[in-house]
């Protein structure tokens, strides 16, 4: 069933539910109805949401849409769902696969429409309405969860099909969608005495509240803790473009003669590659560091261990030893031990690698005059000037070959079509939420009609940090529905007059989120809840990380990577450099993902019966605990910042990066044996994984097409980092 908590991206008693569901159904619809009485009722039926979108795949009215239009579509669809699942669960017929799981994957359209268009603006272009919105709906959404999930009319329905299954005649997709429901009400509590349930009822209710808390307290965060400078010199080492772009960003926050270096969402700052005042470098990264680490009102420590003890309770309930135990069920891994086992095999090679790299730094800055000590926010500035002296490579010189739109189409959307065949066709009459979103249509290889897609780029206030991908619209045949798709990052903006110039770092996104497009794009399952990137965490990734590596292709790299100015292809010389730098440092990049992934999954092995932690004092001992260099490389978020565990659903999952690096190049390395970029092997992964959503298990997928189980070698061998290392 589609997840109507919404903690990404990314949704019952055989008691008479005529007493408590049934009240809280007609005190919600009553509720709705008020909206259709009186003076109001021409304002709600005005209400964008309330009729399918008659724009082309549905797409939503963002012409129409006003922030006052969410709460009462939320509550409406809430009604409305409840009113058809409660028909549902108290059908008198016997239940059949299709007036009972059929009929719940129907139900809910309202609710759909407005739960996707909101989260998707909420997360890229958020107001102080729509952090109203937020907030109340947010509890709202996770009760409603819990209305359908312990319905026990409704579970009964759904075991006794479960119980049946061999004697339905169900085709596969249909089996594994009546498994996927069976499990997900038992993972949810219906098998929970009423005891149980009422303290699962509130321990969801007290985590949506938190969830939605940590997050706005991180967006104002990262806000306030942009660093600004009060003088030019201080930024010695950018270019005159990122001076330009620091003063506008000052501009808009009405701090005339003052610079503002804006927040990402990671750890380390890009413009710490080329600070060269240590005093800013180490201004920049500790406001980073301590961004809600501050005392204030948007401090959140108080509420990470709050969260994490909640889960650990949670998932008690349900007789599992951890959070992480109960969240694992149906990934990949299957338990926490098979995901730490793999994270444990990556640290002895990448620890060797952290101390070989900090070796040279330290030598770099000794050599640069200096006789100051390695740490965190030196690192990156002299990598990158390692980088240039060993390989004669910089940033300046490749970022005029990188021109966004010229990446996006000749760079992106080309590996697309010679893998797939697919084509694009920018549209100027969708409208969007924001005036720097670029929607384009997505055709298929025999010119149907495919999708569509939103590209929202550029870093902005009221943006949540990092990138993302999500669906305005879901693909599904029994709803009629085509994928409507967006891509989300925060590439700082040009100034004025200035081209759009982007960093390689910044490719390799636009390549990932991509990968995440076409897992949705092609997508071509009946039931919505099986559609897509409705997958599993540690496979969700696998397609997106995949797709990176066309970034890099001979033949993808020279149809994009050409001069802004004067059209000139990219000199080989600078791509042999730009390959043979690519393993550089990766016992840095690598690091500080396996540092947050170990970081998060020790949050969430506590059991329940450990004591609330004090946050500052349990990331200080796992971060020591692992082996790594954490002092020089620490992880990529740290507890107070890590968005994807506290609420964007990666709790307990954020090693899934990893796993699916694992996956992913272990495919690449079977293209590369197979003649590479072809049509034939894009259409064979296309049939194989893209295609297939959630419509099988996850190992024996991956195994169909790669031969074998994954395994690590070939990961390393593309990190450069020896495979008897790990021994």
């Amino acid at each position: 069933m589609r997840s109507f908590s919404h903690t990404v991206a990314p949704t019952y008693d055989i008691q008479d539910v005529s007493m408590t569901s049934n009240l809280w159904i007609r005190a919600a619809f009553a509720l709705s109805m008020v909206s259709l009485a009186g003076p109001e009722a021409q304002a709600a039926a005005a209400n964008p949401f309330f009729t399918t979108s008659t724009l082309p795949y549905q797409a939503p009215r963002f012409d129409l849409i006003k922030d006052s239009d969410y709460a009462p579509a939320f509550e409406r669809g809430m009604a409305d769902h409840l009113r058809e699942i409660t028909v549902i669960a108290n059908n008198k017929a016997a239940p059949t696969f299709e007036n009972t799981i059929v009929a719940m994957e129907k139900a809910g359209r309202l609710l759909d429409r407005v739960q996707e268009t909101f989260f998707g603006v909420y997360q890229a272009n958020s107001d102080a309405e729509l952090d109203k919105v937020e907030s109340r709906e947010a509890p709202r959404l996770s009760q409603h969860e819990d209305e359908i999930y312990l319905n026990e009319r409704l579970f009964a329905r759904v075991k006794k099909l479960h119980d049946t299954r061999d004697s339905l005649n169900l085709n596969a997709e249909q089996a594994q969608l009546l498994d996927v429901y069976y499990q997900q009400f038992v993972h949810a509590g219906a098998e929970l005495s009423k005891a149980d349930k009422v303290k699962l009822r509130a321990i969801n209710t007290k985590l949506a509240n938190l969830e939605s808390v940590y997050q706005q307290k991180l967006i104002a965060a990262a806000k306030d803790g942009a660093l600004v400078v009060d003088s030019k010199d201080a930024l010695a080492g950018l270019d005159d473009g990122a001076i330009a772009s620091a003063q506008k960003d000052a501009e808009s926050r009405k701090l005339s003669g003052k610079w503002v270096l804006p927040l990402q969402n990671t750890t380390q700052q890009p413009a710490l590659e080329n600070l060269s005042k240590r005093e800013t470098r180490q201004a920049l990264f500790e406001q980073s560091w301590n961004r809600a680490e501050k005392g204030d009102k948007n401090d959140t420590r108080a509420t990470i261990p709050e969260l994490a003890q909640l889960r650990a309770q949670k998932a008690a309930l349900f007789g599992y030893p951890s959070f992480a135990a109960y969240t694992l069920y149906d990934q990949m891994a299957k338990t926490p031990e098979a995901a730490e086992d793999f994270m444990q095999k990556l640290v002895p090679a990448v620890a060797a690698e952290q101390k070989r790299e900090g070796a040279v730094l330290q030598d770099a800055i000794r050599r640069d005059g200096e006789n100051f000590t390695l740490k965190p926010w030196d690192w990156n500035r002299y990598a990158e000037q390692v980088r240039h002296e060993k390989y004669a490579l910089n940033q300046d010189d490749v970022k005029p070959y990188f021109e966004l739109k010229t990446v996006l189409t000749d760079g992106v959307f080309f590996a697309a079509n010679q893998l797939y065949g697919i084509t694009f066709k920018p549209l100027t009459d969708i409208p969007v939420y924001n005036p720097d979103v670029m929607v384009f249509e997505v055709f298929d290889k025999d010119g149907s009609q495919l999708g569509l897609m939103y590209f929202d780029y550029f870093k902005r206030d009221t943006k949540s940090g990092g990138a993302w991908m999500s669906n305005f619209v879901g693909q599904s045949s029994l709803l009629g529905t085509k994928p409507v798709i967006y891509n989300v990052a925060n590439f700082t903006k040009a100034a004025p007059g200035q081209p759009q110039l982007i960093t390689s770092d910044d490719v390799t996104t636009m390549f990932h989120e991509f990968g995440h497009a076409l897992h949705g794009l092609f997508a071509s399952q009946t039931y919505p809840t099986l559609s897509g990137t409705n997958v599993a965490r540690d496979f969700v990734e696998f397609p997106s990380q995949f797709n990176e590596n066309w970034a890099l292709d001979p033949k993808v790299l020279a149809h994009y990577a050409r001069h802004y100015k004067t059209g000139a292809p990219m000199p080989q010389a600078l791509v042999d450099k730009i390959k043979k730098a690519a393993k550089f440092n990766q016992g840095y990049a690598l690091g500080e993902i396996v540092a947050a992934a170990e970081l998060d999954m020790k949050w969430h092995a506590l059991p329940a019966t450990a004591p609330r932690q004090d946050a500052d004092k349990f990331e200080a001992d796992a971060l020591n605990s692992m082996g790594l260099d954490v002092a020089n490389v620490p992880p990529r978020y740290r507890s107070s910042y890590f968005l994807h565990i506290w609420s964007n659903g990666y709790s307990a999952g954020y090693y899934a990066y990893l796993w699916t690096e694992m996956l992913d190049q272990d495919v690449f390395a079977w293209f590369t044996q197979h003649g590479g970029l072809t049509r034939e092997n894009g259409q064979r992964f296309r049939d194989m994984i893209l295609s297939k959503g959630h419509t099988m298990d996850y190992g024996p997928m991956f195994e169909a097409f790669y031969g074998k189980a994954p395994d690590i070698e070939p990961m390393l061998a593309h990190r450069g980092l020896a495979a008897d290392s790990q021994k």
